[in-house]
C-alpha cells in the first residue's frame, strides 16, 4: 500500500512544524473561531448557531493545533457536499495543510481525517469495491444474530444494578452495551470490548493521548487478524478477510477499527439521547412500556435534534469553488455540521413541528458514503431500551432533568450522566 506520505514534507511525516505566530488567526479578513476548547464543550449548539449567523451556510474555523477548515452549517450546502464525491472527494491525500506540512502525524486530527485504506477514505471504484465487502460483512453479522447478543449483553450489564436501586444508564449501560455487540461482530474477547471502549472514547475526544489510542486499537485489531487468518469463525473479521473483493491485510484492520470506532461511539451516543428523552417525558415512557409507541419514533426525533455526530469529519475540496457564497480552494479542509444542518431554519423553521416519518436528517451523513451499519446500531438501541423498560420497575430520574448536563468536542456531544431510580 502506498504511503500518502512519502512525498510530503518532513512534517507530514511527523517532524516538528513551525509554531503559528501570535496574535488571532484571521481567514478572509475575519477572525476565526475555534471548533475545541472550553466555548464548544459547554455549548456547541450556541457556537454553531453565531457562526451561521455570521458568516451563513458555510463558516471558516479552526480546529485542533489551529489547522483551519470550513465548517458546513446548512443543510442543502452539507447535502451538496455530501452527495458530490468528485467535488468534495474523502481523500486526504489532497489535504494542502497535511501536504504542506502543517498538520503532523501526531496531531489528533490525524485518526480522524487521515488517508486510511479503507472505504471512507475513498471515492470511485476503490471506494465501491471495499465498501462492498464491508456491507456483505455486516450483513451477514447482522444475520447471525446481532439482536440476540444485544439481549444478551443487555441483559448481563444490568444485572450488575439491577439489585441495587439505581444506576448511571452512561457509564453503566450506554458506554458499553454497544461495545460488547460488536466483540461478538468483529470476533473480539468480551474483555477487549471492555477495555477499548475508553480508546474510542479518547479518539473522538481528541487531544495529546488520541494518537496513542488509535495505534493501541490497531494494534488489537491487528493481532485479532492474524488470530482469525489460522482460527476462522463466523465473525465480520473472518468475512473480510474471505471476502471475493480480495482485501489485504492492512485493508481488513482499517476496516475492522472503522466498523469499531464509529459502530461504537454513535450507538452508545444515541442510545443515552434516546434513553434521556424517554426519562424526561412521562408519556413517551409510559407508550413504550405498554407498546403503544414504537421506539423508531423516539430514536428518529433524536436523530434530528441530538445526532451522535454533531460535526462529520471530513472532505476535501478537488478545486476551487464557490459554497456557501464563500470560496474555497482546492485542497481546503471541510466538516459537515450535521447537528447544525438538522436545525437550519431553511428546512426546520420551527423545531418545534414533529419530524415524525421524516427521515432525511443528516444523522447518518448522505450520499455515497451514509453510514453502511446503521441497522445493526438501532437494533442495539431498540433491544437496549425495550429490555431496560421491561427488567426495571418504576424506572424514573433521579434528579431533575435541568440538572443533566453534556460536554462537547469537536465531533460529537456526549451526556455527561443519566442517574436513575427503580424498584427493587
Amino acid at each position: 500500500m502506498n504511503d500518502p506520505t512519502k512525498n510530503a514534507p518532513d512534517a507530514a511525516r511527523g517532524c516538528p512544524v513551525a509554531p503559528l505566530p501570535a496574535g488571532p488567526v484571521r481567514h478572509h479578513g475575519a477572525d476565526l473561531a475555534r471548533l475545541y476548547g472550553p466555548d464548544v464543550a459547554g455549548d456547541p449548539a450556541g457556537v454553531h448557531e453565531r457562526l451561521h449567523k455570521e458568516h451563513g451556510s458555510v463558516a471558516p474555523v479552526l480546529l485542533e493545533g489551529d489547522v483551519q477548515a470550513w465548517l458546513v452549517l446548512g443543510y442543502r450546502d452539507n447535502r451538496r457536499v455530501l452527495d458530490n464525491p468528485r467535488q468534495f472527494t474523502r481523500d486526504a491525500r489532497i489535504w494542502r495543510d497535511r501536504r504542506d506540512g502543517r498538520v503532523a502525524d501526531t496531531s489528533p486530527l490525524v485518526p480522524m481525517l487521515g488517508w486510511r485504506p479503507d472505504c471512507v477514505s475513498q471515492d470511485g471504484e476503490p471506494h465501491r469495491r471495499l465498501r462492498g465487502a464491508v456491507t456483505d460483512g455486516l450483513q451477514a453479522a447482522a444475520g447471525r444474530g446481532v439482536r440476540r447478543h444485544a439481549t444478551h449483553f443487555a441483559n448481563k450489564e444490568i444485572d450488575a444494578f439491577a439489585d441495587l436501586g439505581g444506576a448511571d444508564l452512561v457509564s453503566d449501560y450506554a458506554d458499553y452495551l454497544p461495545m460488547l455487540v460488536l466483540t461478538r461482530v468483529l470476533g473480539l474477547p468480551e474483555a477487549e470490548g471492555r477495555d477499548l471502549v475508553e480508546s474510542c472514547a479518547q479518539v473522538l475526544k481528541g487531544g495529546e493521548d488520541a494518537v496513542t489510542h488509535d495505534s493501541r486499537i490497531q494494534e488489537i485489531l491487528g493481532a485479532l487478524v492474524v488470530r482469525k487468518r489460522s482460527e476462522p469463525g463466523s465473525d465480520l473479521t473472518t468475512a473480510l478477510l474471505a471476502h471475493h473483493a480480495g482485501l489485504d491485510e492492512e485493508e481488513v484492520v482499517s476496516h475492522l477499527r472503522l466498523v469499531l470506532i464509529a459502530g461504537h461511539t454513535t450507538t452508545s451516543n444515541l442510545l443515552a439521547r434516546v434513553l434521556q428523552l424517554v426519562l424526561t417525558d412521562t408519556a413517551r415512557l409510559s407508550g413504550l412500556i405498554s407498546g403503544r409507541l414504537n421506539i423508531s419514533a423516539v430514536v428518529e426525533e433524536v436523530m434530528w435534534n441530538s445526532p451522535p455526530l454533531a460535526v462529520l469529519p471530513g472532505r476535501f475540496a478537488t478545486s476551487d469553488l464557490e459554497l456557501g457564497g464563500h470560496r474555497v480552494r482546492e485542497g481546503d479542509l471541510l466538516v459537515l455540521g450535521l447537528a447544525a444542518g438538522n436545525q437550519d431554519p431553511e428546512i426546520r423553521p420551527d423545531a418545534g413541528v414533529s419530524v415524525q416519518g421524516n427521515q432525511s436528517h443528516l444523522a447518518f451523513s448522505g450520499g455515497p458514503h451514509e453510514c453502511p451499519g446503521r441497522n445493526i446500531g438501532l437494533a442495539v438501541i431498540e433491544i437496549a431500551v425495550d429490555v431496560l423498560l421491561h427488567r426495571l420497575r418504576d424506572l424514573r430520574l433521579a434528579v431533575p432533568p435541568g440538572e443533566l448536563s453534556s460536554t462537547a468536542s469537536t465531533w460529537e456531544t456526549r451526556l455527561d450522566r443519566l442517574p436513575v431510580e427503580f424498584s427493587v
